[in-house]
């Protein structure tokens, strides 16, 4: 049963500052987590829904299971990428652990 990380960012300061970090040390670190299969990040850019556009950036970390996960972030590379997490996302940032529904395409 696939697990995911779900990280969502709230709106930055100074978003050219974020993106820089983000991208050229934040990224970095999350690609070296050990058990992790994939990940993916995405700048959000509209709410359709019309209500307020809480969140800058969304970023999925998938591993096998929820046992992978917890070994994920536990293990050195995962502190450490939390420790820079806690460094760079604006208050009100969330992370959240699924479980994902797989359903035939």
């Amino acid at each position: 049963m696939t697990a995911k990380l779900v990280v969502l960012y709230t709106q930055p300061g100074d978003t050219a500052g974020f993106d820089e970090h983000y991208l050229g040390v934040h990224g970095p670190l999350v690609g070296k987590i050990p058990g992790l299969e994939r990940w993916e990040s995405a700048r959000i850019v509209a709410a359709p829904d019309g209500g307020e556009q809480t969140y800058y950036r969304v970023a999925e970390l998938y591993f096998s299971d929820p046992t992978a996960l917890q070994a994920a972030l536990g293990s050195e590379q995962g502190q450490a990428t939390a420790a820079d997490f806690q460094s760079i996302a604006p208050p009100g940032s969330r992370m959240f652990v699924a479980v994902v529904d797989d359903f035939p395409a």
